[in-house]
């Protein structure tokens, strides 16, 4: 029989799907419809891969494999609104449970997990041929409150801030080649640098604040690490994670 997993690699390993989704003008007028493969694809990653890149840029994520499936972050009662008689007492998993790929996310056809369904998971109800593709301002909140994304991001912080020391402009040059796998351009560089004075003064303001946002999450933190520092790499850390370019293949 076929190795399909050496087939399904040497197809991803390949030049024409590892191409770039930029075109020249003179390939858009030559195959305006990509008919023949002249760029890649650019669209938004799957709900689980958006998840899965998440917790693995932050250095969460878990890649055992095999296993039952884990009852991650969701909102509560949520079970208990839609379930009819059964089981409506959702009990959160702990640990390690909580971070494994979302292939192993526990999942309950009358309320599917609503961070992955917002981002147009099947409710696997049915067996469907394609996934839908939506845009929608829900799935620009969930990657900005969830408890899962902004503890992705506390610990992506955490991880900058311990590494070895650099400056500002080579931590945030780190964080762009963890999330986005590319150097940061200078104007980049100088916006974020900006905007992570403007989060520390804020924060050294109100260290309630900080306390509560660094506190996201099950995941241990780093004490050694100045509260309203992180609180700020934090808030940064979402930001580049929330790009565009962090979740849409390109």
């Amino acid at each position: 029989g076929w190795d399909i997993k050496r087939m399904m690699k040497m197809m991803m390993m390949s030049s024409t799907y590892r191409q770039t989704s930029a075109v020249t003008d003179e390939l858009l007028e030559e195959d305006p419809d990509n008919l023949h493969l002249a760029r890649g694809p650019r669209f938004r990653l799957q709900a689980e891969f958006i998840r899965d890149n998440a917790l693995a840029v932050s250095g969460l994520l878990i890649s055992d494999m095999g296993g039952p499936g884990g009852k991650v972050y969701q909102p509560p009662g949520l079970w208990a609104e839609v379930g009819l008689g059964g089981n409506p007492k959702f009990v959160q998993d702990h640990g390690m449970k909580l971070y494994r790929r979302s292939i192993y996310t526990y999942w309950k056809r009358s309320a599917p997990p609503p961070n992955m369904q917002l981002f147009d998971a099947p409710t696997r109800e049915r067996c469907i041929l394609q996934r839908s593709r939506t845009n929608t301002p829900l799935q620009a909140l969930v990657l900005l409150n969830d408890v899962q994304y902004v503890e992705a991001a506390r610990n992506l912080a955490q991880q900058i801030l311990t590494a070895p020391p650099a400056t500002i402009d080579q931590q945030i040059g780190d964080l762009y080649m963890r999330v986005l796998s590319r150097p940061a351009r200078a104007e980049e560089v100088e916006i974020l640098s900006d905007i992570l004075s403007e989060y520390l003064s804020e924060f050294a303001a109100d260290i309630e604040g900080a306390k509560s946002l660094v506190s996201f999450g099950e995941s241990a933190r780093d004490e050694s690490i100045e509260v309203s520092m992180h609180a700020a790499w934090t808030m940064l850390c979402s930001m580049v994670m929330n790009l565009d370019e962090a979740v849409t293949r390109n």
